[in-house]
């Protein structure tokens, strides 16, 4: 049978031993991509500081010098370990991701292995995608906002500016681009349950308002306490729930066609038996 698992069932012994070859790849490509992350550091964070650059740039304050502190003596050096972490685990994902689908391959029928492959290629690049988005137009706009708070002094009034420290500024922009990524994972895992019968496109549809409420409870834990964020990050989840519904409904109807070829099959032989005929 061509659907049939290929492996011989093995013993506990033998899982354990494979799940420990697999997190030792897994875990060896993430430091790997770690100690590589850490060695360029700084110049990843400068990569990291350009969206507030352009903030300043639309704020009208072009000749500002960009500047960002630290007021504890480890506080840059741990910031660069987290940047090592951060950029390792973008890094050795693809190295990750094969390592769990190695593992869990052998316990899967080849219909299972063959709709579960698409969905290691598009999660790492939707995740890209919303990364991409925080990159170039969300933490820019947030930047902007917090910017517009500042206050130039005189006339009786204190002097006050943005100067961001290396810590929180990572930690914005880190949290924004994680929340970002995470969202736009919802068509994969949409389409995952309504592969394995534990979704419905009508039922994601009857919970719609619901959802939206959810998206914005959602970005109000998961991003700034400031309007542009939180706004900019429930609107593209109504967005991705309304793709994500689509895509059920798209699984549906795949699932539908091949049911309905199943049972054309099954009725040929009967229709072309005749024992009148062939007597």
């Amino acid at each position: 049978m061509s659907d049939d698992i290929e492996d011989k069932p093995q013993p506990l012994l033998e899982h354990l031993l494979e799940l420990r070859n697999r997190l030792m790849w897994a875990l060896g490509a993430f430091f790997v991509a770690f100690l590589l992350c850490f060695a360029f550091a700084k110049p990843l964070f400068n990569i990291l500081v350009e969206p507030f650059t352009w903030a300043v740039d639309w704020a009208g304050m072009s000749d500002r010098k960009i500047e960002l502190i630290y007021t504890a003596p480890q506080e840059f050096f741990f910031t660069q370990i987290k940047i090592g972490m951060f950029g390792g685990l973008l890094l050795a994902f693809p190295m990750i991701a094969a390592q769990v689908y190695k593992f869990v391959a052998p316990g899967l029928y080849k219909n299972e292995r063959s709709a579960f492959l698409p969905f290691l290629v598009a999660s790492p690049m939707l995740f890209m995608l919303g990364g991409a988005l925080v990159y170039f137009f969300f933490t820019p706009m947030v930047m902007w906002f917090f910017l517009s708070m500042e206050q130039t002094g005189g006339g009786g009034e204190a002097s006050i500016m943005l100067l961001p420290k290396v810590s929180e500024y990572l930690g914005l922009i880190m949290t924004l681009i994680f929340a970002f990524g995470l969202v736009f994972q919802l068509p994969v895992v949409t389409t995952l349950l309504a592969r394995a019968g534990l979704a419905t496109s009508e039922g994601l549809a009857s919970k719609r308002k619901y959802a939206i409420v959810g998206a914005f409870i959602a970005a109000a834990v998961l991003t700034p306490p400031d309007p542009v964020s939180q706004i900019g990050l429930a609107l593209p989840t109504i967005i991705l729930y309304e793709i994500a519904i689509y895509c059920a409904r798209l699984v549906e109807r795949q699932r539908a066609a091949a049911k309905a070829e199943r049972d054309a099959e099954d009725t040929e032989p009967s229709a072309a038996f005749d024992p009148e005929k062939d007597a």
